[in-house]
């Protein structure tokens, strides 16, 4: 039998000579790249976690470069238009402001309806598009209490026609997301239609109820908006713009004195958004 004395000392050289045994509760070190043989689990780790992290790293460098192939091949864009157009300082009548439109209803003290559109646009380089468009107002704001100069008591409407060309500047360019501003000059028509709901109902052949007087004139406007690549070929985006009209001094006016409710310079904003299909020339 050993002595209390020699046991203590045999305890103490066996742990100077055996190592400690990992702690259950902790895990092993991470092995170095180097230190693992090839083929092993460790090292099949350790290359998936280098992918990942190349990838991560090479996202942006391909999302960028997607669009660069999408914009800087020449083609053409048919675009389709779902807004409103609002004229601040030009009622249809005293009796009716801020016009109607959906979802939004009456906007300011002017006018304000439904407008929808087409462009076709031409882009050969990622910064520059020209092309032309037609903007129409589907559903006219009405008056049913609009009375005239005769007192006949009647409806009034008043639709809007835009017909020109444009241009884009597009500098930003960020993964799937572009900016640009434009500028587009054209024709615009304003048909103020009168209906006279008191009238005796006659054959289409003797004549109709409603009386149309037509204003032409010049449009200009500048346009801001953004498009967001959803594929190659489909393109969301928005438009906002500003137009100045240039309408006659003098109104025209039908046989039994209603005459048109817009003249000289007015302003109109218009807010849209567009779906797009793109096609490579």
């Amino acid at each position: 039998m050993l002595s209390r004395h020699a046991r203590a000392w045999a305890l103490v050289a066996l742990s100077l000579v055996v190592p400690s045994a990992a702690r259950a509760d902790e895990p092993p070190p991470e092995p170095k790249p180097s230190d693992v043989p090839p083929g092993s689990p460790n090292d099949v780790r350790a290359t998936a976690r280098m992918v990942a992290v190349v990838r991560a790293g090479e996202a942006p460098a391909r999302s960028d470069a997607a669009l660069a192939r999408i914009i800087d091949r020449p083609h053409t864009i048919a675009e389709l238009e779902a807004g409103f157009i609002a004229l601040p300082t030009a009622p249809i009548s005293a009796g009716q402001r801020g016009g109607d439109t959906p979802f939004v209803g009456k906007i300011g003290r002017g006018d304000a309806t439904l407008q929808t559109g087409l462009h076709i646009l031409y882009r050969w380089n990622r910064s520059f598009a020209v092309g032309a468009g037609a903007i129409f107002a589907p559903s006219p704001t009405s008056d049913d209490e609009y009375g005239g100069l005769s007192g006949l008591k009647r409806t009034h409407s008043r639709s809007y026609l835009f017909m020109g060309a444009e241009g884009r500047w597009i500098p930003v360019h960020y993964k799937y997301v572009e900016a640009w501003v434009g500028a587009s000059a054209g024709a615009v028509v304003v048909a103020d239609r009168f209906t006279t709901e008191a009238a005796p109902s006659v054959p289409p052949i003797l004549g109709n109820r409603e009386v149309t007087v037509r204003t032409e004139g010049l449009a200009l406007g500048a346009t801001v908006g953004g498009s967001y690549y959803l594929s190659e070929n489909w393109i969301a985006g928005v438009t906002l713009r500003g137009y100045g009209w240039f309408l006659p001094d003098s109104p025209r006016c039908s046989a039994i004195g209603d005459c048109a409710t817009l003249t000289s310079a007015v302003a109109a904003v218009e807010f849209g958004l567009t779906i797009g299909y793109r096609l490579p020339l």
